[in-house]
């Protein structure tokens, strides 16, 4: 089977940064071809809404509340999304989820990881 993990979350003050991680793996002999990765957020109350993705020819989007302050990336040899975040704000907190794009199957979605931002 082939997984989505999400790591990198926590606790930061407003103007810190983290940075998120997503690995895709599978068990051995399955094979998986990525299109899009991906990261969408939720905040208690609220519809989950994309973040940033970055696609299989590496050209991204991003929300226009985090541009200039997140940066997407992505390395295709580990199956891995990064997802840089500065100058984090209170209105950033939320549960950040991973989600990957297959060319042949069907999408998956991680856990989930919280970010908070707080002083």
């Amino acid at each position: 089977q082939v997984q989505v993990v999400e790591s990198g979350g926590g606790l930061v003050q407003p103007g810190g940064s983290l940075k998120l991680s997503c690995a895709v793996s599978a068990v051995s002999g399955v094979k998986f071809a990525i299109d899009t990765m991906g990261w969408y957020r939720q905040a208690p109350g609220n519809e989950r809404k994309l973040v940033a993705k970055v696609n299989r020819d590496g050209t991204t989007n991003y929300a226009e509340s985090v541009k200039g302050r997140f940066t997407i990336s992505r390395d295709n040899a580990q199956n891995t999304v990064y997802l840089q975040m500065n100058n984090l704000k209170p209105e950033d907190t939320a549960i950040y989820y991973c989600n990957v794009e297959f060319l042949h199957s069907r999408p998956l979605r991680g856990q989930g990881t919280q970010v908070s931002v707080s002083s």
